[in-house]
């Protein structure tokens, strides 16, 4: 046990001697080697939830159990949350987000595992969610961890928890490509030659992890694409249009579904209404129960008749303009599901839906298209481009999407039909929708990260930081005598009068009253406050540093007095200031 102890004690020392790049590469692997096994520990875990209840009650029975083990999931998730988290677990990847942008990558420790207990309680009885979302949080939540446990810069700690949501990612889809992009895009980190290696380094170990543990088809294996002919490519575009006024609906509806449950305040109405929805739903559409990645393998496989199983709309498989009604149920109530569960409490991202959604849409334009025209399309191929269409313009992550669906369908040969397919779903969707799905909320409170370097580094700027408190005060009752002899004792130009209780009378600025202290017969006759003004601009202690820029852009002034709502004092803050502050900001976050 000593050796053991020395041995650690030792490699610990040898390593915080190394540089803080090398540092950075090193724990980029173990970084990986955590994600991966967090990957495969919380699809295990739900697999075994899933199986367990399954075998545990007769098929007779199982159906009608749909009605119950969602609710029960969503109770177990918030008294799990409530009672031993307390805190907020959903939006994982929006949480990611923020941490980049507002607290210099620091996760809180219980994001390397609370995530996963939540998510397995959650989709494991059936919640409508996905488990990536979740996965990629705990993560980066390690990368946070180890980047502070040995202290490296918030640059360093930024790139390792973006190492962490890249494992994640490629050891989920066995997709490293996919994994890397994930980072650069949806997280948008600076792409830059320092923080690639590290981003290769976490995909590549995660995605040989996940490989040698789950095997090659860790999703769903793919059966063998026929090639597509060009003369559809005009078909794949409108998929794309299809995919991405499907995204605005899902977007849309899904944020009105979410705004209302946030207006409930009582856990216990929460949990019954949107528990008792979802129950309704997945009672009647069976593929809504967990993460759906089963439809999509027997849409992908040609087993459609698998949708229906369990559920009372099974006749509807005999006839095919039910069929495609079925799937156009499947494609608006899906939507319904996903935001109720996480409106009920439940923990989970769009990710999963975002795929089933998407492959929805594919096969039924297939579909539809093959009964009124009889044509012959490949549901395989639309399926496939539909699942890359959604994900990409939900998430305002095209590369991603295009990358993924490659990856994880064995090959390159719907590389050109899978690009026509994302690009005008992306920009239809972009063109009424700014933001994507994580990063809507960020944005309406102003915390969203940016690859613009000067946004960043502003970002990392706060008010209250930059207050400048070396300017010497006057009393509204002083004299002139007084002032005189505080101009002696300062070394600024500017003098602020201030009561006891640091309330706010105005300034003197000394070039404004050059004449007068020349003038001793007045010394002990004129006021002080008579010969200050109010300035006309002030800053907010909580004002945004982008505000204050623009005050300084907007005005000519050097010094800017910093008064709250009640005109209490606090200080001023320079121009001078405020942007030598900025440039040592952007060289934090700049490579070496």
């Amino acid at each position: 046990m000593n050796k053991f102890v020395y041995f650690y004690r030792k490699t610990i020392e040898l390593f915080r001697q190394l540089s803080e790049r090398n540092k950075v590469l090193i724990l980029s692997v173990l970084v990986s080697v955590t994600a991966a096994i967090a990957a495969i520990v919380l699809k295990s875990a739900v697999h075994f939830t899933q199986q367990t209840l399954e075998n545990a009650f007769p098929d007779s029975q199982f159906n009608y159990l749909y009605l119950a083990f969602p609710i029960i999931g969503i109770i177990l998730t918030v008294l799990f949350v409530k009672l031993f988290i307390k805190d907020d677990l959903s939006h994982g990847v929006s949480k990611i987000l923020y941490a980049m942008s507002s607290t210099g990558g620091r996760l809180k420790s219980h994001h390397t595992y609370s995530s996963i207990v939540a998510s397995t309680l959650t989709v494991g009885f059936g919640g409508s969610v996905g488990l990536e979302a979740p996965i990629t949080l705990t993560g980066s939540a390690m990368g946070s961890q180890l980047g502070k446990f040995f202290n490296l810069s918030e640059r360093s700690v930024i790139l390792l928890v973006a190492c962490g949501a890249t494992a994640a990612v490629s050891a989920i889809f066995n997709a490293p490509i996919a994994g890397v992009i994930f980072a650069i895009e949806v997280l948008m980190l600076d792409f830059t030659t320092a923080s690639l290696l590290p981003l290769l380094i976490s995909a590549t170990v995660a995605a040989s992890m996940s490989f040698l543990i789950l095997g090659r088809t860790i999703m769903f294996s793919t059966p063998v694409m026929p090639t597509f002919e060009m003369q559809n490519l005009p078909l794949y575009i409108l998929l794309g249009f299809v995919t991405g006024l499907y995204s605005l609906y899902y977007i849309r509806v899904a944020g009105k579904i979410e705004k209302f449950f946030s207006r409930i305040k009582h856990t216990f109405v929460k949990i019954l209404l949107g528990g008792v929805a979802l129950s309704v739903l997945i009672f009647f559409f069976p593929s809504f129960f967990g993460e759906g990645y089963n439809t999509i393998a027997a849409l992908m496989h040609d087993n459609i008749s698998e949708l229906f199983s369990n559920s009372p709309l099974f006749y509807f498989r005999y006839n095919r303009w039910l069929l495609i009604a079925f799937l156009f149920m499947l494609l608006i109530f899906k939507t319904f599901a996903t935001a109720l569960t996480t409106g009920a409490g439940g923990i989970g991202g769009v990710f999963a839906p975002a795929l089933f959604l998407g492959a929805i849409a594919g096969s039924l334009l297939a579909i539809l298209l093959n009964t009124l025209f009889g044509w012959e399309l490949s549901v395989l191929n639309f399926t496939l481009a539909g699942m890359a269409g959604v994900m990409g313009s939900i998430m305002q992550a095209p590369l991603t999407a295009v990358f993924l669906i490659a990856e994880i369908s064995g090959g390159y040969q719907l590389f050109v039909p899978i690009i026509i397919t994302v690009v005008p779903a992306y920009l239809l969707f972009h063109r009424f929708e700014k933001y994507s799905v994580y990063t809507k909320s960020l944005a309406a409170s102003g915390d969203l990260i940016t690859h613009d370097k000067d946004k960043r580094a502003m970002r990392q700027l706060n008010v209250k930081t930059l207050i400048e408190k070396d300017f010497l005060t006057l009393k509204p009752e002083d004299k002139l005598r007084d002032l005189v002899n505080t101009i002696a004792n300062s070394t600024r130009n500017i003098f602020p009068i201030v009561d006891e209780d640091e309330h706010f009378f105005g300034i003197v600025i000394m070039d404004d009253v050059r004449k007068i202290i020349f003038e001793p017969q007045k010394y002990d006759t004129v006021m002080v406050k008579n010969l200050a003004f109010m300035p006309t601009v002030s800053i907010h202690p909580e004002e945004s540093i982008f505000e204050v820029a623009e005050k300084f852009k907007s005005n000519d002034l050097y010094n800017m007095v910093v008064l709250d709502e009640n005109n209490k004092y606090y200080g001023f803050i320079s121009r001078a200031n405020l942007f030598s502050a900025y440039r040592h900001a952007v060289e934090a976050i700049s490579e070496d």
